[in-house]
């Protein structure tokens, strides 16, 4: 398990990160590297990767900077070790229901990426009223069928 201390940066769109102090190809000999990670002990599963810049990074979400009532400029600790376990995304009952009646779009969804199962998935299940739910699975099958991630 690596741990280090780490300053949270901001992004151009508004996100956060850190920026991981060794060169993940010389150590683990992967350009990306899926992770179970800790920031002051608030878990995250991520990947670690260059994306376009100098350096490896490794987002730290709203949600938990949150959590752990740090923000951009705060430094924190970053713990992370390999994640290999399968990363797989629960589909709700009325959602597989769905699937069963448009097969070409559950063909689609299941050849997406995790973080585009999770990400549909997830904004089903943020609706907090019944009838949103219904209009963002319909928009769901709608955007899968024109090949919409």
């Amino acid at each position: 398990m690596e741990q280090f201390q780490a300053k949270i940066e901001k992004n151009e769109k508004g996100g956060a990160y850190v920026i991981i102090p060794f060169d993940i190809e010389e150590k683990y000999a992967k350009k990306r590297l899926k992770v179970k990670a800790t920031f002051d002990g608030e878990p995250y599963r991520g990947s670690i990767s260059k994306y376009g810049t100098p350096f490896y990074f490794l987002i730290v979400l709203k949600d938990i900077r949150a959590k752990i009532n740090k923000d951009v400029g705060d430094i924190i600790t970053v713990t992370f070790q390999e994640d290999t376990e399968p990363r797989i995304v629960e589909i709700p009952k009325d959602v597989e229901l769905l699937f069963n009646e448009n097969q070409e779009a559950k063909d689609i969804y299941l050849k997406l990426s995790y973080t585009h199962k999770k990400e549909y998935i997830q904004w089903i299940n943020q609706a907090k009223k019944e009838t949103t739910r219904e209009r963002r699975k319909l928009k769901m099958i709608e955007m899968l069928l024109s090949k919409k991630k």
